[in-house]
């Protein structure tokens, strides 16, 4: 079928562009009418195959990011707000849209919609870039007339999520970067600096200290075997990470890991609780049952054992328990997250509660990092000036012997 491009004005006058299908320029005209859109211009799309060029296949493998995803999900927002037509609004999104890959996405929605599908059933069909929270919330909203306040909730969510991230690597940036330059000064003068320096030691024909010894030793296994390195450290994390994504026995034990470990535990822990409360919040706040709800949760939430505990409280309170006793059976939860819950559904304010949780966690855990990112600079600093000062230390040994000799 032909695919027409058009330029036309709506009810407030405001002047839209968009490409629709039609048998006919006629009936793509009458299509506008219909919709309460009043067309000026409306001319067969200059494709050669007479195919919108968007109707291509669809790159699923590419990834959209996030910041993409939830500045297309606040301008819907906005367009369904203003009282514009789903269609209208998803025809404005296609021709505003930058990203390629979500582009075509949103096309083939407006197509499933104007077809008769739902937009969260067209959403679910891209797994890859709607999760299942996001598909979720929008049903939600579909079931209780307020889809424009769950996509502004969605967007101001995801943002939300953004801005955390860029503050850690903001904070870790600085770190990182002093790390790399370490290493590099640490290469050089182990490959070039300490072997001209060691020759010396060499002609004298004098047995030198351990530490001078170890020193060159090393020295000289990284400059004939510098090479190996790289590919060990690559190969390394390559089994790691295998061990750790594809085994199941393996993840369970990095999950519990993470969860136990001396500071970085408590802070993982209070994190994933953080977005659990929150994400759960959220979708009990737009009327999704808790028992989906919980599920969903389940499934965002990237912690084996926390997911387990979970689906173990979902199968609890089918039986009759309380959110709260469920959760608090597992032991991961902590008391205080445990004990407001059990508050809120005590005096039916369940979601402000999770939504309290979720702020006081979020806030601990940015107050946790800063605080410990405070500290690693110091630290990689003193770490580095330990390892100068011994390389410094093995080469003057040396010397302060021979003087003592010449004595």
């Amino acid at each position: 079928m032909p695919v027409y491009e058009y330029t036309a004005r709506d009810q407030n006058g405001t002047r839209i562009n968009g490409t629709l299908e039609a048998a006919s320029a006629a009936a793509a005209r009458q299509k506008l009418r219909d919709a309460l859109v009043f067309p000026m211009e409306c001319t067969e799309s200059s494709s050669r195959t007479g195919e919108n060029p968007l109707q291509k296949p669809l790159a699923i493998g590419r990834p959209v990011p996030s910041s993409e995803l939830s500045v297309t999900t606040r301008h819907l927002a906005t367009l369904l707000a203003a009282g514009m037509p789903l269609v209208q609004a998803l025809n404005v999104l296609v021709t505003q849209t930058d990203n390629q890959v979500l582009q075509s996405i949103v096309f083939q929605i407006k197509k499933d919609v104007v077809e008769g599908s739902s937009l969260s059933g067209s959403m679910s069909h891209f797994p890859r870039v709607f999760s299942p929270f996001y598909v979720s919330m929008v049903r939600a909203g579909e079931a209780s007339g307020t889809v424009p306040v769950v996509l502004e909730r969605l967007a101001d969510y995801s943002e939300k999520q953004q801005e955390f991230v860029r503050k850690i690597r903001a904070a870790l940036a600085y770190p990182v970067l002093m790390f790399l330059f370490g290493t590099l000064i640490l290469f050089f003068l182990l490959t070039f600096v300490i072997p001209s320096i060691t020759n010396v030691f060499d002609e004298m024909n004098q047995s030198l200290p351990v530490i001078t010894t170890a020193l060159i030793s090393f020295s000289t296994f990284l400059r004939k075997a510098w090479w190996l390195i790289l590919p060990a450290v690559v190969g390394t994390a390559v089994a790691c990470r295998f061990a750790i994504v594809k085994t199941e026995k393996g993840r369970r034990l990095w999950n519990r890991v993470i969860l136990q470990a001396p500071f970085f535990g408590k802070m993982n822990r209070k994190m994933a609780v953080a977005r659990f409360s929150s994400t759960l919040g959220t979708l009990l706040q737009h009327g999704v049952p808790l028992l989906t709800a919980l599920e969903i949760s389940r499934h965002i939430t990237r912690n084996i054992l926390i997911a387990e505990a979970i689906e173990n409280a979902g199968r609890e309170i089918k039986e009759g328990q309380a959110l709260a006793l469920a959760l608090s059976r597992s032991g991961l939860f902590p008391r205080m997250a445990t004990e407001m819950i059990a508050i809120g559904e005590q005096s039916g304010r369940l979601e402000e509660m999770l939504y309290r949780i979720s702020d006081s966690y979020e806030k601990e855990t940015a107050a946790a990092i800063s605080f410990f990112m405070s500290l690693l600079e110091p630290l990689m600093i003193l770490v580095m000036g330990l390892l100068v000062g011994f390389v410094v230390i093995s080469v003057l040994l040396p010397i302060f012997e021979m003087n003592q000799l010449v004595k």
